[in-house]
């Protein structure tokens, strides 16, 4: 046999030594490594995935392919992000070594203000339901990114997400089981009941689902751009639907949408630049918690023991605690970044964390919304173009509500503002309301592209992306070892859930700190991570790709 048959993987392995200085750490997995010397894109379905390295294949570059993507995950993850959601991405730029940040997300309705919802006898904002809703961004996004960084347009993006809405697709088991557990939302909307149960009830795996009216959206989008969506026919149906619900949304609303370019915030660790997404999300609570995870000899600890976990979960409850204090839209509030992300406000919080103590008894709203319904995506081309993109509906089926003759599912992102006049996150005209969503990249010190990665989950996702990143910068874990690997999440009242995998011991110890731990089995609820790792060296490009959901990635 010729030799030549092993110098790809020979080159690989060389490539892992040389970013970690030994083999990769020999840990069982569910799914194969897949690596390819050109490209890679990963993806919440592998319908989408596949979009996306077709589009590579014909000549188009990262962010064509990225934009094809999320249409088809509008389409083939209904629930968890559509044209009715938000998204932001991180865009690296080969050429330059510069990354972008494009904000995606929707703005509150002129009428949305503390009175109002007072005036309705609203404690709060409804976590559901056509008072949860305010601009829809993601069509814009699409067309923005596509438009300064593309090859293509969005009409020719959009053509296979068409295609699937018209058409049909195979429902999955797991989105079978995920309509299943939603089915008494979806049935109390008749458009979005006529959509997506038969007969009413759940469709089961490997029935079509085909959403002719989404289908006829996305081809007006195609037609008309994003303008035609926030001031044509789209605008109009949106409009007319939120005034006879009662809604805060009007068409001079969706006229005056717009989204932002911005630069990505980060920090430093292990010899990395990490990079997320500024507020209003929460991407500086992400960094902030690495800064934190950086004041301890995580490494000797060991990942799966009592004081790795310990530490790493009383750090995210202080990350949390400010969080809810001062992530907001920073056109309306002053967010004390530079605090916040300050190594020296680190050390200080770091002090507070001992090995048998609690630091805080709660993780402020960790459990505001418990899985997190949203689809995470990246892609790296063969130039080493990058995105990092995350779009979303929040909640599963987002407010619940359907514009009728659209398959426009609202999303329920203004359930997350404040009603408290003193927060800097309280509703207001035209305010964006805090974001989990939380897409991220690391580079090397030479500014090089280290990796691209990013998971759903709510209010979780931080978490997520922590434990990941010190699963393969830590404990030399391939990317797919390390999205696979067992986690934990603290939950909003201290409660921390871990999955299968750590020893009674170790659980007993947590517990004789003060951990209310509650083992359960793996699910969304701890993420979906999804990460494209490039191999110095070689540049190899290294997927890992979540099976608690349905990501797929692909590399060649």
């Amino acid at each position: 046999m010729s030799s030549r048959l092993f110098g790809p993987v020979a080159s690989i392995t060389a490539a892992m030594l040389l970013a970690t200085g030994s083999l990769p750490a020999q840990l069982p997995s569910l799914r194969p490594d897949l690596m390819g010397p050109e490209a890679a894109v990963t993806s919440d379905h592998v319908l989408a995935s596949a979009t996306g390295a077709d589009v590579l294949r014909r000549g188009g570059n990262a962010m064509d392919a990225a934009i094809a993507m999320a249409g088809v995950l509008a389409v083939v993850r209904p629930h968890m992000n559509g044209v009715g959601g938000d998204n932001f991405i991180l865009y690296r730029e080969a050429k330059t070594g510069k990354v972008y940040a494009l904000n995606g997300s929707g703005r509150s309705g002129r009428k949305a203000t503390p009175e109002f919802f007072a005036g309705q006898g609203l404690p709060a904002v409804p976590s559901g339901g056509i008072l949860s809703s305010s601009v829809p961004g993601a069509v814009q996004g699409w067309e923005d990114a596509l438009t300064r960084f593309g090859t293509t347009t969005l009409a020719q993006a959009l053509q296979p997400a068409i295609g699937y809405a018209e058409r049909g697709f195979p429902v999955s088991t797991r989105l079978s089981l995920d309509i299943g557990e939603a089915v008494k939302k979806v049935s109390a909307d008749p458009e979005m009941a006529r959509t997506f149960l038969v007969n009413g009830a759940t469709p089961q795996p490997g029935a079509l689902l085909v959403q002719r009216d989404l289908a006829q959206t996305l081809r007006s989008i195609a037609a008309g751009g994003a303008k035609g969506y926030y001031t044509g026919e789209s605008a109009r149906a949106i409009a007319a639907f939120m005034e006879k619900e009662g809604g805060l949304v009007t068409a001079a609303d969706l006229a005056a949408h717009t989204s932002t370019w911005t630069d990505p915030i980060e920090t430093t660790y292990l010899g990395k630049r990490v990079l997320a997404f500024p507020p209003n999300t929460q991407g500086a609570t992400f960094l902030q918690m690495l800064n934190l995870a950086e004041n301890a000899d995580l490494t000797a600890m060991g990942r799966d023991s009592a004081d790795y976990v310990h530490t790493l979960v009383e750090g995210a409850k202080l990350a949390y605690a400010d969080r809810d204090a001062h992530i907001a839209d920073p056109a309306f509030a002053q967010v004390p970044l530079d605090r916040l992300l300050s190594k020296a406000y680190a050390r200080e919080l770091a002090a507070r964390i001992q090995g048998n103590r609690i630091a805080s008894a709660t993780a402020g709203d960790g459990t505001r919304n418990g899985t997190g319904d949203t689809i995470y995506l990246a892609v790296i081309d063969q130039e080493g173009n990058a995105v990092s993109m995350i779009q979303s509906l929040f909640a599963s089926f987002g407010s619940g509500r359907m514009v009728p003759g659209t398959g426009i599912v609202l999303h329920n992102r203004g359930s997350s503002y404040s009603l408290d006049p003193k927060h800097p996150n309280v509703v207001a005209p035209g305010k964006r309301p805090f974001h989990t969503l939380c897409p991220a990249m690391a580079l090397n010190d030479d500014g090089s592209l280290f990796a691209v990665f990013g998971s759903p989950g709510g209010d979780g996702q931080p978490q997520t992306l922590l434990q990941v990143l010190n699963n393969v910068l830590r404990f030399n874990l391939t990317p797919q070892q390390a999205v696979e690997a067992p986690r934990w999440r603290v939950f909003g009242a201290g409660k921390l859930g871990v999955e299968p995998g750590l020893s009674d011991a170790v659980k007993a110890d947590l517990t004789a700190r003060g951990q209310s731990v509650n083992e359960q089995p793996p699910s969304a609820e701890f993420g979906g991570a999804q990460m494209i790792v490039v191999q110095p060296g070689t540049n190899a490009r290294s997927v890992g790709s979540d099976q608690r959901r349905e990501a797929y990635g692909i590399a060649w």
